[in-house]
């Protein structure tokens, strides 16, 4: 199962230090809203981000079955490195299910790739983790296409999720197949196509930025073609700013699910408007060009 239908996902990595009853807010907004799936990682908030969410959900009731859990797991925080050994994997899961006070997760990723993994390693503790119910299905976080072929080779579980950083303004999951032959561009991963050939899903995280954990795009007077077609489209759709550009993410063909990481109900609320329209094809391609990329 590949819980194609939730195309917004909530990502709790900020909401360690919120106050309870403002994250019972968020995540009731988001059950009304549609979005039942929740995304996590053992370093968010060094846990705690885990424990206030299993504490929100406990509180407002919530039946676990009617949620979806996603979390992560690989880098080790107190080393400041990557582990996919399987004492790591199965202990931070564990640990994991621990905080969030769950039997279960729906989905575990491995958090980047670990250079020194052993995919025998990998292997035996997805095995221990879905034998003893644990987790219901694995995938990986910032990887290419190579390296989740590889990875597949070996692991008898199938990787059916990839979550990536993309956004409008970080777009070169785009840009590599647009501009591929051409001199000012040299990535020779094609992860958008390898994920629509082999049916992965892609996961898009920081929808808002302009790069690595960089500016906010929007309402930045550091980019104003692209707030000016943002307008331009917002008005068009009668939505905000925020949903046409998740709508233009959600636009591609390869499906996208975008992790969106409010703390905040109203801007939540705006987010969510991008559920309910398709951009045109001629919006996708002038939004791409107003961020500043040429069609060869």
């Amino acid at each position: 199962m590949l819980y194609r239908d939730q195309n917004i996902i909530l990502g709790c990595m900020r909401i360690a230090d919120k106050p309870i009853e403002e994250v019972k807010d968020l995540i009731q907004t988001a059950l009304d809203l549609g979005i039942n799936f929740f995304d996590h990682a053992n370093i968010y908030g060094q846990g705690k981000s885990e424990k206030v969410f299993a504490k929100a959900i406990d509180e407002l009731g919530i039946d676990r079955s009617s949620i979806i859990i996603q979390s992560k797991c690989g880098i080790d925080a107190k080393t400041g490195t990557y582990n996919f050994s399987k004492t790591h994997i199965i202990e931070e899961t564990t640990k994991i299910l621990e905080r969030l006070n769950t039997d279960y997760i729906d989905i575990l990723l491995l958090h980047r790739p670990d250079a020194l993994m052993d995919f025998k390693e990998v292997n035996e503790a997805f095995h221990y983790l879905f034998d003893k119910g644990m987790v219901k299905a694995f995938g990986l976080s910032n990887q290419s296409s190579t390296q989740m072929e590889m990875m597949q080779k070996y692991i008898d579980f199938p990787l059916r999720f990839n979550q990536v950083q993309f956004s409008l303004m970080h777009s070169q999951l785009i840009d590599a197949g647009l501009q591929y032959n051409m001199g000012t561009f040299h990535s020779q991963d094609f992860l958008l196509e390898y994920a629509r050939t082999n049916q992965i899903q892609l996961q898009a995280w920081s929808p808002f930025f302009s790069g690595f954990f960089e500016d906010i795009f929007i309402d930045n007077p550091k980019f104003p073609e692209v707030n000016e077609k943002l307008d331009e489209l917002a008005l068009k759709y009668d939505v905000s700013k925020e949903a046409i550009s998740v709508a233009w993410i959600l636009r591609h063909p390869v499906n996208f699910q975008v992790v969106v990481g409010t703390t905040r109900s109203d801007r939540l609320k705006k987010i969510a408007q991008a559920k309910h329209i398709q951009l045109s094809h001629q919006d996708w391609y002038d939004l791409y060009k107003a961020s500043g990329k040429i069609l060869p």
